[in-house]
């Protein structure tokens, strides 16, 4: 596979309205309909179906709010990710979009 040069945000703000799963680092996951982001990486699912860590349960949600800092990782379908144009983080940088912008 070719080397993947999409930045994390770019990739979700792409994957909006897409199905996409979210592990926690808790070991729980959440499968629906990503309805947004933010920067922090605060995701937000519509119709999502939540698994217990063991896997016996399961709880359907109509929506929740998954805090940035306790995912694990998320899956976004092949097809979403080939959308997004590739982006040179030394540029972003370049251009004060980096951390601490400039700031200093």
């Amino acid at each position: 596979p070719a080397f993947c040069t999409q930045l994390p945000l770019s990739l979700l703000k792409a994957a909006i309205g897409h199905p996409m799963l979210v592990e926690l680092k808790t070991g729980e996951t959440y499968n629906g309909y990503l309805a947004g982001c933010d920067n922090w990486m605060n995701i937000h699912l519509k119709d999502a179906i939540c698994t217990a860590r063991d896997g016996d349960r399961f709880w359907k949600i109509a929506e929740v709010l998954v805090r940035g800092n306790n995912i694990k990782y998320v899956r976004i379908p092949e097809e979403v990710i080939l959308t997004v144009p590739d982006e040179d983080p030394q540029a972003l940088a370049a251009q004060g979009g980096g951390r601490g912008g400039g700031r200093g």
